[in-house]
């Protein structure tokens, strides 16, 4: 895990010069684990230099994540957590609890009903654990209700495209993720969080469908378990970007490839279908996009 470590360390200084883009617009890192947990982590710069982050990933992530954002200038203009899972949200939790000198501005959540987090007692422990640090912190929070919320900042554009659904107690932490459309002059992407297949459905019935249409979207849940195969090819995309460890892209625990209980291998074969030949997947370092 060390010599993971130094290599993620060294991928991020090389592809990342950490420089606001030139051109009206911006840039995004998605950022790779520094833990042996799955984990979502991506960093945005506008062409400005304002920065935002999407979840954050998990507390082992914190210390990378810390320095990466003091590289940036340490101010964090929104942090978006998509679901309280601590593989998107632990190391805002870290952070929330002993910020030092980073200063984050506004965090956005789409906050999950009591029913919901009860669906699982222990995933509710760490969830609890993160609206404390939260609650202390005392930062201004925009709990997200309804999809639909716009935001530019700079030459980046934002759209709330899924929130968390109160009917939806299946896969609920899962299902709670917002979705997110990011996009400037030059590019777009759809980030699905964690989507499982009922709010995946949702979103195919929904106002925002058209939206979902773009050139990089982020793999829900990891690539594995998340929306379904209808979902992905009834949108239209071109890259995929896979915040995915080695050990669940390659379906292996231990006992070889596609041996153990995870579906990444089914969602590689339906990207093949597609024809998508661009893919960024975390365990192979830190891309950087512009």
């Amino acid at each position: 895990m060390k010599n993971k470590l130094i290599v993620c360390l060294l991928c991020g200084l090389m592809s990342a010069s950490f420089t606001a883009a030139k051109k009206p617009g911006f840039a995004v890192w998605q950022l790779c684990a520094q833990g042996p947990s799955q984990m979502n982590s991506y960093v945005f710069v506008t062409d400005r230099g304002r920065v935002v982050v999407l979840d954050g990933g998990t507390a082992a992530d914190a210390p990378f994540l810390r320095g990466f954002v003091a590289a940036l200038g340490n101010r964090v203009d929104k942090w978006i957590v998509t679901h309280p899972h601590v593989d998107h949200m632990g190391a805002l939790t870290e952070i929330l609890k002993d910020p030092r000198q980073m200063i984050i501005d506004t965090v956005y959540q789409s906050p999950m009903t009591d029913e919901q987090l009860r669906t699982d007692m222990n995933r509710k422990k760490l969830a609890d654990a993160y609206y404390e640090a939260l609650r202390d912190s005392g930062l201004p929070v925009v709990n997200l209700t309804e999809p639909g919320l716009e935001m530019k900042i700079d030459g980046m554009n934002l759209k709330v495209l899924g929130v968390a659904h109160p009917s939806i107690l299946t896969n609920a932490y899962n299902n709670a993720s917002i979705v997110l459309r990011v996009w400037d002059r030059k590019k777009s992407m759809v980030f699905l969080g964690d989507t499982g297949v009922e709010s995946g459905k949702m979103l195919l019935e929904g106002t925002y469908k058209p939206l979902l249409d773009c050139d990089y979207l982020q793999m829900a849940h990891h690539g594995q378990q998340g929306c379904d195969e209808h979902f992905y090819k009834s949108i239209r995309f071109r890259a995929c970007l896979w915040p995915t460890p080695l050990w669940v892209w390659n379906n292996d625990v231990g006992e070889g490839f596609d041996t153990a209980y995870m579906k990444t291998i089914e969602t590689r074969r339906w990207m093949d279908e597609i024809g998508i030949t661009e893919h960024y997947i975390s365990w192979q370092g830190i891309v950087k996009i512009e």
